[in-house]
């Protein structure tokens, strides 16, 4: 299981609505709209998902 890093909702990678690949990883999401905004800002997200 992943985590949709925008939403923070538990994502099944198998089953997730769409992904995005950044700097070498792949992100997984539970709607095309949680995809649309991290690709507006992929950095932003990434950043608060380390803290």
């Amino acid at each position: 299981m992943a985590t949709d890093p925008v939403c923070h909702m538990t994502v099944d990678e198998k089953k997730a609505a769409t992904t995005s690949d950044y700097q070498g990883n792949t992100y997984y999401f539970c709607s095309p709209g949680c995809k649309r905004s991290f690709d507006r800002e992929p950095e932003e997200y990434v950043k608060a998902a380390t803290k």
